[in-house]
């Protein structure tokens, strides 16, 4: 006899599968073949959003692979060209970091005297030598991307496109410098921008202290800190004008503080009386003592004053703050609107450490210095307070060190002048989760501030200006090609990097002398200007692929995490906006986090996770994918990953084992039969149609889902179609099978050829091996997106069968309540509330084991109607007149309405604040269903007939499993011999002999077994075994 089909396993090693699809995809170039076979048609762009290569990959970076190659793959099978082409981002604090530790330098000046260029080629070096890991991961997962035309951002092409946005921002006069309070990573030596600060809080804590500054009144003055290693920078002190201060006194000292504050120095004051008031409007201008000597000179440039600041408040504190504009944005901003030409001193250098200006504690880093700085003060009677607190505080997020905030030159986009056309592009992209458009990232644009772009480090994509070396005869050149920079200066670039494009020195122009020189300022770019650039320059934008681009931006789709709100979507969006006022893409999964278990973030140093090979190696990349892309972590939420994968074990039980099983299903009984089936669009069998009609929903539910983004309801959708196909339609079909029905092979071959391709970018391995065994086509993945569309849609068919699945629940839902096994026959059941033909009744009679079905209208004979008020919802809409409904509600003084609307207390609800729900009578073995608008009941008295019924089919489940266990063919018939001591189970047996005989293909049954296996049916012992008949067997 022909098989047809390949012998497949019960349990396959998925694992071992997956690794036959990778050979075969790789020696056939399945993945070349699915682009170039859709050359010339509409192409759908996704931007890859670039990772650092210096790091290995974790679940993260898997979770958002997965996502790209779903809709990779799906709009692939959709008929649209989609090229992959991967990106690595090379610049930046993680390159540098990685290098200073392997090469045993660190700060700028170490790294000087290495060599900046030694220091780059290492970093050019280095920033790859996990690649080849990204890229067996990538291909171990699944994930098809092209290797061979990736791009770099450390490549010439690419940082040419980047140097031209940024002439083409200044140009549009978006690009400044400004010396202003950046946020500092002391340990990175290098400013950060906002949303860097954003990605590193963490809990910190610090001391808080109250000091003592002196007025030259005379009267001292309680101000409160949370910086001591600030104060020796001290130069002036804020209060608010309208802010009421008391004026205290000891001993003849008198001391100032808001009065709103005297309760939290009651200790220090308890000896101290109130001997006036002040508004902070009477204290502006006054001058007072420098607490250090290190800047007292600046006396005589209007320093150590007290001025008005609209950021003081009683909050906390003592209503007086230190001023220190070198180490603060309001306190900067506050003193040069006092002055404009106020001094600002900020003596801590590049590793944040005090410079010489402050020589107590030079070379010392300034959190060293908060304790020292504290006795200093404590020895010299100026502290009057300390204690400890928690706050929230940036960390930074390469180094995870605290930062500073530190005076520094730096170059800015001005975010401010277009921050109002971003939030506008902002509405024209699809986000997913919904939320997220005016939520998390339309906040975060509606309070964009103006970006810091340049970093005073080595490794990146150089800011291309050119500053005059003689402030004489002041130039500032910018340039936005290698082109421009060698026609305005004569010098050739072949690498853009530091040192070499340090080397562009050439004459100032407008220096008719020729001595002064144009030299590049040193900052090279935040690489996530470089990141916010890919768009452009992965396709060397506009130098190359110009019309390509502009025909092909914004870009169809992206996916990231929630974190990148606070960056890569919020830099693409910046620069797409400045440069073509347009969104950067039309469409965006928001994901959320990845989380160990009790909520802990995932930890390589505690190990509190499952190490992705190993669950590849062992588990398999599919069921990790659905485990992923099927959880809420696609809707924004987040998702815990235990640590010893137990989690993603289950997943394959969702779709990957029930497609399995029914394609083992089908190979096992069509091999047996010698049957190749063929794809069929009808049947003349009600069931077969039903799941036709289920497999057309279930294609139109799943493309819907994927081509809105929507990957959870696709996923949802075809674990519900999994339990329908095998819980339901095989189960109730398995006869037609076995007795060789070609119409049924043929119904469950065209659902499974069609299921591979549906699920084949959510499951592409397992899909691949069942679609290529099906059909020995080439690959599911070279295949069409299914068009069903010569399938009837069947709706009255399908909610008719839904119908009576859900009826069957409900039944089955009595039996385990009831605690009434289902092989336990019963004599009837009732439908109350609606009727349904013979052939349906068939079908719930063999589904719930009951010898007759009844029908009865009179819902009110079964259950009671009752009202359940959602109270939450009702009180915001009817505010005063809650408590006459409530009144109402529980006199039971209500009418449902024909609409479904509700009447009560004059007042009419609709059906969002109310459900209505059906409670069975005292005696009811029923359930409610349909929506309460029906109720099954069941007969629940068992006679002793039934109950001997049930033993036997009680048996044929104990004979089913052994025949099993003995690896018998599914055709074998056999001999089955049993013997029970237990005379009602004898009599049981016996009468229902023929049944047992026909469930279990048994040609002759024995009552009597001197040896074999030991079983207990209801209490009672029974022996029984079983040998495979000499007779012919089926199929042979």
């Amino acid at each position: 006899m022909t098989k047809y089909y390949a012998e497949v396993k019960a349990k396959p090693d998925f694992v071992e599968l997956e690794k036959n699809i990778l050979k075969f995809w790789e020696e056939d170039n399945t993945f070349e073949k699915s682009v170039h076979n859709r050359d010339g048609a509409a192409e759908f762009v996704f931007y890859d959003g670039p990772p650092f290569a210096n790091g290995t990959p974790h679940y993260g970076h898997i979770m958002v692979s997965y996502v790209k190659d779903v809709v990779a793959r799906f709009q692939t099978m959709g008929g649209k060209k989609v090229d992959r082409r991967l990106g690595w981002d090379c610049h930046g604090l993680p390159a540098e970091m990685a290098a200073e530790k392997q090469l045993g330098v660190s700060g700028r000046k170490q790294i000087e005297e290495f060599g900046v260029e030694k220091f780059n080629d290492f970093c050019r070096s280095d920033v790859l030598k996990y690649s080849g890991i990204w890229v067996d991961m990538f291909k171990r997962i699944g994930r098809w991307v092209d290797f061979s035309h990736d791009y770099k951002t450390m490549d010439l092409p690419f940082m040419e496109s980047v140097i031209n946005n940024f002439k083409q921002l200044y140009d549009k006069g978006l690009i400044y410098e400004d010396f202003r309070v950046l946020p500092y990573s002391w340990a990175a030596e290098t400013p950060l921008s906002n949303f860097e600060v954003n990605q590193g809080y963490q809990d910190k804590t610090d001391n808080a202290i109250t000091v003592l500054f002196k007025l030259e009144n005379g009267m001292k003055i309680l101000v409160w800190t949370t910086t001591p290693w600030t104060l020796p920078s001290n130069l002036m002190l804020a209060v608010g004008k309208d802010i009421d201060y008391a004026v205290m006194e000891e001993d003849g000292q008198k001391y100032i503080l808001a009065e709103a504050l005297l309760g939290r120095y009651k200790k220090q004051l308890e000896n101290a009386v109130k001997v006036g008031s002040l508004k902070g409007a009477d204290l502006i201008g006054m001058n007072y003592e420098p607490m250090f000597p290190y800047f007292k000179e600046l006396k005589n440039k209007g320093c150590f004053k007290v001025l008005s600041g609209e950021f003081v408040s009683v909050e906390d504190g003592t209503g007086v703050v230190h001023i220190a504009p070198g180490f603060g944005q309001d306190d900067f901003d506050a003193c040069r609107a006092y002055n404009s030409d106020f001094p600002v001193v900020c003596p801590v250098d590049e590793a944040g450490k005090f410079t010489a200006e402050v020589p107590d504690y030079e070379g010392k880093q300034v959190f060293e210095t908060n304790e020292p700085i504290m006795q200093w003060l404590k020895s010299n009677g100026l502290l009057v307070k300390k204690e400890q607190y928690t706050h929230s505080y940036p960390f930074c997020w390469r180094t995870d060190t605290p930062l500073i905030y530190k005076a520094m030159s730096s170059w800015f986009v001005k975010v401010t002048d277009f921050r109002d056309e971003m939030v506008k592009n902002n509405q024209q992209i699809n986000w997913v989760p919904e939320h997220i458009k005016d939520g998390r990232f339309g906040k975060w644009l509606e309070g964009a501030r103006d970006w810091s772009i340049s970093r005073n480090r080595f490794w990146g994509t150089p800011i291309p200006v050119w500053k005059s070396d003689n402030p004489k005869f002041p130039r500032v050149d910018v340039f936005g090609s290698v082109a421009e920079i060698k026609e305005k200066t004569g010098f050739e670039v072949a690498n853009l990097h530091k040192p070499y494009i340090d080397n562009v020195v050439y004459p100032n122009p407008d220096d008719p002398s020729g001595q002064t020189m144009m030299r590049r300022v040193g900052d090279v770019f935040d690489c996530w200007f470089e990141s916010g650039s890919m768009p452009y320059a992965q396709v060397h934008y506009p130098f190359e692929n110009k019309e390509w681009f502009e025909e092909h931006f914004p870009a169809d789709f992206i996916v990231e995490a929630m974190d990148q709100t606070r960056g890569w979507f919020y830099t693409l969006t910046v620069l797409s906006t400045a440069l073509h006022n347009r969104p950067a893409f039309k469409n965006c999964i928001c994901t959320g986090l990845l989380m160990a278990e009790g909520g802990q973030k995932l930890s390589k140093r505690l190990k509190n996770y499952p190490d992705p090979a190993m669950v590849l190696d062992t588990i398999g990349s599919d069921t990790l994918r659905w485990f992923l892309v099927s959880s809420p972590v696609l809707k924004g939420g987040n998702l815990a990953v235990d640590q010893e994968g137990k989690e993603i074990v289950k997943a394959a039980r969702v779709a990957q084992i029930p497609l399995w099983n029914a394609f083992y299903f089908f190979t096992l009984y069509a091999n047996a039969e010698g049957y190749q089936a063929k794809e069929v669009s009808s049947s003349t069998e009600s069931l077969d149609n039903y799941i036709l009609a289920k497999l057309k929903h279930l294609a139109a539910v799943v493309k819907n889902g994927l081509e809105t983004y929507d990957v959870a309801v696709a996923c949802n959708e075809i674990a519900s179609f999994m339990e329908i196909l095998n819980n339901w339609y095989i189960r109730r079909t398995r006869d037609r099978f076995w007795e060789g029905e070609g119409l049924a092979f043929d119904v469950l071959y065209t659902v499974l050829v069609n299921l591979s391709k549906i699920m084949a970018p959510l499951m592409p391995f397992t899909c691949e091996y069942v679609y290529k065994n099906l059909t020995g086509n080439e690959s599911v993945h070279l295949a069409d997106y299914p068009d069903l569309s010569s399938i009837a849609d069947n709706a009255e068919l399908m909610a008719e069968m839904d119908f009576l699945q859900e009826l069957c629940s409900a039944g089955k839902f009595i039996r385990e309540e009831k605690n009434l096994r289902n092989r336990l026959p019963l004599a009837s059941l009732t439908v109350v509330g609606r009727s349904f033909g013979d052939e349906y009744q068939d079908i719930v009679k063999d589904e719930l084991n009951v010898k007759e079905v009844r029908f009865d209208n009179n819902l009110t004979n079964y259950a009671t109607k009752k009202i359940y008020l959602y109270t939450p919802l009702l009180g915001k809409v009817l505010g005063k007149d809650m408590g006459a409904v409530m009144a109402a509600y529980k006199q039971g003084q209500w009418e449902l309405n024909a609409d479904g609307t509700l009447n009560i207390a004059g007042k009419t609800l609709t059906n969002d604040l109310f459900e209505v729900r059906l409670e069975m009578k005292d005696g009811v073995a029923g359930q409610a269903f349909a929506e309460n608008k029906a109720v099954v009941t069941l007969d629940t008295n068992v006679t002793d007939e039934l109950k001997r019924e049930g033993m036997a089919r009680d048996f044929v489940r104990l004979v089913q499993t052994l025949r099993k266990d003995k690896n018998f063919n599914i055709s074998d018939r056999i001999i089955l011999s049993w013997q029970t001591a237990d005379a009602e189970l004898a009599a049981a047996l016996t009468e229902n002999e023929a049944y047992v005989a026909e469930q279990v293909l048994a040609v002759k049954v024995v009552n009597s077994c001197a040896q074999g296996t030991m079983a207990d049916i209801d209490g009672v012992k029974i022996c029984f075994d079983a040998e495979v008949s000499a007779q012919v067997s089926k199929g042979a």
